[in-house]
């Protein structure tokens, strides 16, 4: 199957499912009324549209069957990624390691001793923060890849995901920076409330004048709010269409608007189930590794020296930072790969629904869809 079969955006000729056929009702003997069929499961949903089980189901469904593809390239990204950030933190605490030594002895350590520690502390954020932007890009790329093979039953093998999503990476940067965009909005309408009645306090020290402009700032931000949400999910599909259609940021953004029109309570509501889900697990996931982080501290402090030297001290905070960085991929991995699954079949569902792609997806699949899910027959001449 080629990779857009199917999936190019234009509806299906026949009716859209909602109504009529689908829905029952009085079934006549033969052709189109001739009694209700399931629908046909080529692969992880029945091609027709879906309920909300279905969705989880699926997703389910796709991670165990095709966790290959999934976790291989999830974990080679933040892998790799989180070996970088192992080995500039090694890096870093070695170029350090003198001033930290310096910086404990010394009772009232000067800025000159902070500067080397905030350098370091700055490049290894900057340096964590674009790898794992680049990472959670391919992710999101590689998991609507696999996702249009299990709608299907098609194998999806890890270098053909690799080339897929890889071909599609800076489409999806562009689309999750412009997506970004509706949450960075208000959280710096926030900040620069915060920003100027500081400002403004300090200067005139009159805090009556300057609570008007703190109040005002947060209602802003509580006025807005709503509103970033309403466009997070009216274009929370556009990854999906990125991957599934080949379209660019804007291309992607206006289809997943037109996708949504009318459904955006039920896209939220499945979102944020989807969401919720990945962060149970994911939390449930660490609480082992927070519960090894914390054997250092219940050690019989008798034992230990009174004063320990700089190097012990970087040691641990090294091997806390080692089982932080474990506890965050390995959760990472679920919550990068759960929520797009959903996501990427309640874009199934809704063009199912509204554009009738069930034949399509039958006819690429090679099956016969019964007839109470394809478009009715032609009239009789």
């Amino acid at each position: 199957m080629a990779q857009d079969a199917g999936w190019g955006g234009a509806p299906y000729g026949g009716a859209p499912h909602g109504g009529g056929p689908f829905h029952g009702g009085a079934q006549g003997p033969g052709g189109w009324n001739g009694g209700w069929a399931a629908p046909p499961r080529p692969g992880v949903i029945p091609l027709a549209p879906l309920r909300v089980s279905d969705m989880l189901t699926g997703a389910f469904t796709t991670l165990g069957r095709y966790w290959k593809p999934l976790i291989g390239v999830a974990l080679t990204l933040f892998g790799a990624a989180t070996l970088v950030m192992l080995g500039a933190g090694a890096v870093a605490l070695a170029v350090v390691a003198p001033q930290w030594d310096e910086l404990t002895a010394s009772d009232s350590p000067d800025a000159a001793e902070l500067v080397p520690l905030g350098v370091a502390f700055g490049v290894l954020m900057v340096l964590g923060v674009t790898l794992f932007l680049l990472a959670s890009a391919v992710v999101q790329a590689a998991v609507p890849a696999v996702l249009q093979e299990a709608v299907l039953g098609r194998p999806a093998r890890f270098g053909s995901v690799w080339r897929r999503a890889w071909s599609r990476v800076w489409a999806m940067i562009g689309t999750v920076f412009l997506l970004g965009l509706t949450a960075v909005v208000p959280v710096m309408l926030l900040m620069a409330a915060v920003a100027a009645t500081t400002v403004y306090f300090v200067t005139l020290g009159d805090a009556d004048s300057a609570l008007p402009l703190l109040w005002t700032g947060l209602l802003g931000t509580l006025l807005l709010g709503p509103l970033a949400v309403w466009i997070w999910v009216k274009l929370s599909l556009a990854p999906t269409v990125v991957v599934f259609e080949n379209q660019g940021p804007f291309a992607a953004i206006r289809r997943s608007a037109q996708l949504v029109r009318g459904s955006w309570w039920r896209v939220f509501g499945i979102g944020l189930l989807a969401v919720g889900l990945a962060s149970m697990v994911g939390y449930m996931i660490q609480m082992p590794f927070q519960a090894l982080g914390m054997l250092p501290g219940m050690a019989d402090p008798s034992g230990l020296e009174s004063d320990p030297s700089g190097a012990e001290i970087l040691a641990v905070l090294g091997g806390l930072m080692v089982l932080s960085m474990i506890s965050g991929l390995v959760s990472q991995l679920f919550s990068s790969i759960f929520p797009p699954l959903v996501t990427g079949l309640l874009y199934v569902d809704l063009r199912m629904r509204t554009e009738n792609l069930a034949p399509v997806l039958a006819e690429a699949a090679a099956q016969t869809l019964p007839e109470q899910y394809g478009p009715p027959p032609a009239a009789p001449v």
